[in-house]
């Protein structure tokens, strides 16, 4: 079954094997721009067109803008390949970072969940619903804190226990209300996409200082 939006297709597979899943990864190698999740014998492969690229790409970039001036050091890890033998879990997000934990990660090439800690924050652009609960994926999986984009709202969870809570602020860069960056992605379309990023620090400093 193939369903798509105006930003993404999704294709799902059933009854597959977590072998399978696996096998499909390496045979589907790294140079690739569709994104793969795996839950309870489902694969899901999302594949992003403009759009959805383009939200992608812009909200990484005020993330940096926070860490910045946060002064938090940052491993931007892209569409890192996640996944748990022990959960038979699979995940590929949009994007992932690791901030609190990045000195345990910041020399490695290679990331291991088996042994390494996951990313500090994930991000994900659904503009479609997506076939797989990522809360209840990202749950499992130990995720801190994960933000999800639908188009329109920016809407921002932690982990409390084994499940995610939403929040109004995001613990990492509060007191930024990190929910309000949706209207510097709008302003990017009329002001370009630097004299946003500059307008957002701008902002960032003023609630911080």
């Amino acid at each position: 079954m193939t369903t798509a939006s105006l930003a993404q297709t999704r294709t799902l597979l059933k009854n597959i094997s977590w072998q399978t899943f696996k096998a499909m990864l390496t045979d589907m190698g790294n140079e690739r721009n569709s994104r793969l999740a795996y839950d309870n014998g489902i694969v899901e492969i999302m594949t992003p067109l403009m759009s959805h690229e383009n939200s992608n790409r812009l909200i990484e970039g005020l993330i940096l803008v926070l860490c910045e001036e946060f002064n938090l050091e940052v491993k931007t890890t892209g569409s890192l390949t996640l996944t748990r033998d022990d959960l038979e879990k699979g995940a590929e997000p949009d994007s992932s970072y690791y901030i609190q934990n990045e000195f345990l990660v910041r020399e490695k090439e290679n990331i291991d969940l088996n042994q390494d800690p996951p990313p500090d924050l994930v991000l994900e652009v659904d503009y479609s619903k997506p076939k797989i609960d990522k809360l209840s994926l990202y749950a499992a999986m130990g995720i801190p804190e994960f933000w999800r984009y639908n188009g329109t709202k920016l809407r921002i969870y932690i982990l409390t226990g084994n499940q995610y809570t939403e929040v109004e602020q995001s613990p990492t860069f509060a007191p930024v209300m990190v929910r309000d960056i949706p209207k510097f992605l709008g302003e990017s379309q009329k002001i370009g996409q630097l004299a946003a990023k500059k307008a957002f620090r701008a902002w960032v400093k003023q609630q911080i200082s």
